[in-house]
């Protein structure tokens, strides 16, 4: 019966795979923007003049991107859109590709005084090979060897003001930090230089399709009345009975404190406590009344996110791709903290149902559930920020301080207290305070709390414009 089973799961995988490789493309194929030619048409391109707003991009898909640096030159934020070869011309010192971009990053901090970057790009279709360069960091854990890391891109320099290459031994591995032994790279500076976001498209549709939403949001979110909107959902992260220290609903514990912070909104919150939250249902039907923002805090997978009934094993029932695919909130788009492991783990594949460890661990889909939010066509969020890994908490700590949630926490103080309004550089500030906040120890025996310190740090990614105006701009 199982090895029945085990086969229709492989061929209902494979067909799912060459539904992805092969529909998209055509339908990328039909869909285009009128009025838009082969030039630049307003987009700023000036090599030896300041701009806000570098995104980076292969050629392909560097056509479906004008409207939206046309919309950023609009609302002052001057634009540049530049392709990989290009950037790969002008840095051939670069040991690898994603060495390149992060030269050629910081050549335009240091030229052209830049402020925000935009990588679009994900995997090509559902193969190992990238539409824009990634770094994998060699932070081992007893679950994954190498972990995503956009990071990288923007901690240009050291404490001293020289390059951070995150590879102090010059070995062509970055980051590295084994589980249980000593960093081999050491004194990472972890500080972003500017604010980084990702758009991990695979094709030319998934492009048009973000910079829709984003001229939308940017154009006709201010003064709606939904946008003023917090749903915060939570239940108990960790049970007291697998740990005594354990005490109370952490997750609801940081919800409150998340909504603390934001003293303009409604508060909306869907708590397994007070038997507001018990599953999917629950959440779907709080996303599609559409919200400002949306705050999950538990555990998740690349497919799925669920918590814990107070004090019990038992979980809710989980919200998973399946479901974000039927969100229909359209305009009414919220910015998305998720607090859990692996909901930006970008590096998925439908592929990975051949192979059982990443099957198990939920690696065998199309793409992973932040992505799908935030790309969703007719709704879904307009940026979602989680873990590409394991999402440390202070549970995890000997400390037991600092972890994950209290950076997410600190996101939304930005916004809320210290009037951060561009996601990017709440983002940014938020990393920057932890570092400051929970300061690494580089020379301490074996893996500590400083270990998972940098590894919070250095998965927290943005998939998003980094230049969003949160709530969007005052019409004229």
């Amino acid at each position: 019966m199982y090895k029945k089973m085990h086969k229709k799961i492989l061929v209902f995988g494979i067909v799912i795979a060459f539904i992805c490789l092969s529909v998209a493309p055509i339908i990328d194929a039909k869909i285009s923007y009128d009025n838009i030619n082969n030039s630049v048409n307003g987009v700023k391109n000036s090599d030896d003049s300041d701009f806000d707003l570098l995104i980076i991009c292969p050629k392909k898909f560097s056509f479906a991107l004008q409207p939206l640096a046309r919309h950023k030159n609009k609302f002052n934020v001057s634009t540049k859109i530049v392709t990989l070869k290009e950037i790969y011309s002008q840095n051939p010192e670069g040991r690898d590709d994603a060495e390149k971009v992060k030269l050629f990053i910081k050549d335009s901090y240091d030229n052209s005084n830049i402020s925000y970057v935009l990588l679009v790009g994900g995997k090509k279709t559902q193969f190992n090979s990238w539409n824009c360069p990634v770094r994998y960091v060699h932070m081992g854990n007893d679950w994954e060897s190498e972990i995503l890391s956009d990071l990288y891109f923007v901690d240009l320099y050291d404490s001293e003001g020289n390059f951070s290459s995150w590879d102090s031994d010059d070995d062509g591995l970055f980051g590295e930090w084994p589980y249980g032994e000593q960093p081999d790279d050491k004194y990472l500076d972890l500080h972003p230089e500017l604010a980084i976001g990702r758009l991990p498209c695979r094709n030319r549709l998934e492009v048009r399709i973000m910079v829709k939403k984003i001229i939308k949001y940017e154009k006709s979110t201010y003064g709606k009345s939904w946008f003023w909107d917090i749903v915060a959902i939570a239940g108990d992260t960790y049970p007291e009975i697998y740990d005594e220290k354990w005490v109370g609903n952490e997750g609801e514990y940081y919800a409150d404190l998340v909504l603390e912070n934001m003293t303009d909104f409604r508060n909306i919150t869907y708590y397994t406590s007070d038997g507001t939250l018990e599953g999917w249902f629950d959440i779907y039907k709080a996303i599609n009344r559409g919200c400002g923002f949306l705050y999950f805090n538990g555990h998740a997978s690349p497919r799925t996110w669920s918590t814990h009934f107070p004090n019990s094993s038992e979980w809710t029932k989980a919200f998973s791709v399946n479901h974000i695919r039927m969100l229909h909130n359209r305009n009414k788009l919220p910015i998305c903290v998720v607090g859990g492991c692996h909901t930006n783990q970008f590096d998925v594949s439908i592929f990975n149902v051949f192979n059982r460890t990443k099957r198990r661990r939920y690696e065998a889909t199309p793409e992973c559930w932040s992505w799908l939010l935030t790309r969703k066509f007719g709704g879904g969020s307009i940026a979602t920020i989680g873990c590409t890994a394991l999402g440390f908490t202070k549970e995890d700590k000997v400390s037991f301080e600092g972890g994950a949630c209290i950076l997410e926490v600190q996101f939304f103080k930005q916004y809320g207290q210290e009037n951060v309004d561009i996601i990017g550089d709440a983002w940014a500030n938020a990393v920057s305070w932890y570092i400051d906040t929970y300061p690494v120890d580089w020379n301490q025996p074996l893996t500590n709390d400083s270990w998972i310190d940098v590894q919070i740090a250095q998965t927290w990614n943005l998939f998003g414009d980094p230049s969003l105006k949160i709530g969007g701009y005052p019409s004229d």
